[in-house]
């Protein structure tokens, strides 16, 4: 189905391409059809070079991976580099590494999304983009769920929050519609699954709608360019990371942002105490296209 419908293409996306064009980038989950050729923010086709980051060698959308020169993101282009780690902890990396970074309906998965966040925009170098994606609670399975507040999302930083944590699951399995999603099976199924979270990382541990998507990536410091909601259930934030400012010692000058993971060789920001994990998942965006959000049977794209 969705290959014979003409996607929706992001109405400011050529203006961007020059960011993308023989660049090198990082994905957070993936591959994405909405990045490819003929996707609504097709950023495959231009990227000199795109790596990848998965949280494990096994994933319930693309089967095995394979660490190494692997990430296949666009027919005719060498593969990118393939990690295998975690979203929250990308040590392996250096900080602004990439020209842009990439990420569709992934963040919803994970338990602690502003620490992710931090370590994107990290590995991001100053004037780079980071694009995010992620699904509109009005037209996927979340629906009959209450969207997830900025505050409960800096708490879970706080606290350290891991992909171990269930604090939806009660929520998650009263509201799901199922009739939405017929990848997860019948209710004692759908259960058992997302009783084992920590494997799979199929649920979605936040509800977002077009605010809260803005919200965390201004909470960020970014400099937002963009910010779209597109059917059948998308919304996608493009913004900027601008060169760091140098603060005031003065009193009464705002301190810098926590950072959530913790890194000896890295001083510049103050750390907490905690190092927890927060993990993607590779989600095969614009899979499917169900009907009109809010309006009869729609699938997300995560199954």
């Amino acid at each position: 189905m969705w290959r014979r419908v003409r996607p929706h293409r992001l109405r400011e996306f050529p203006q961007w391409q020059p960011y993308f064009a023989g660049k090198v980038g990082l994905e957070l989950g993936g591959p994405t059809r909405l990045f490819g050729r003929g996707g609504s923010f097709p950023v495959y086709p231009l990227a000199g070079r795109i790596d990848n980051c998965n949280f494990g060698a096994q994933t319930v959308w693309e089967g095995t991976i394979n660490e190494g020169d692997t990430f296949v993101f666009n027919p005719g282009s060498a593969p990118g580099r393939q990690f295998i780690g975690e979203a929250g902890d990308l040590g392996t990396i250096g900080d602004g590494s990439y020209d842009f970074v990439l990420s569709s309906h992934c963040l919803e998965h994970l338990a602690n999304p502003l620490c992710a966040l931090g370590e994107w925009k990290r590995v991001l170098r100053p004037d780079g983009l980071l694009v995010l994606i992620v699904p509109h609670k009005d037209g996927t399975f979340d629906h009959r769920r209450p969207t997830t507040t900025l505050a409960h999302l800096v708490a879970d930083r706080d606290q350290g929050t891991d992909e171990g944590d269930l604090t939806h699951l009660d929520e998650i399995l009263r509201l799901h519609d199922l009739k939405r999603d017929p990848g997860a099976g019948d209710r004692r199924t759908f259960e058992e699954r997302s009783r084992g979270n920590r494997e799979h990382r199929c649920l979605h541990h936040h509800v977002f709608d077009t605010r809260l998507a803005v919200d965390v990536v201004d909470h960020l410091g970014l400099r937002i360019l963009a910010a779209e909601a597109f059917r059948p259930f998308h919304i996608a934030v493009v913004a900027r990371k601008t060169a760091p400012v140098r603060r005031s010692t003065m009193p009464g000058s705002r301190p810098p942002e926590p950072n959530c993971v913790a890194r000896s060789r890295r001083t510049a920001l103050p750390v907490t105490e905690r190092r927890r994990r927060a993990g993607p998942c590779s989600i095969p965006a614009g899979a499917s296209v169900p009907a009109t959000p809010g309006r009869g049977p729609a699938v997300d794209p995560d199954g």
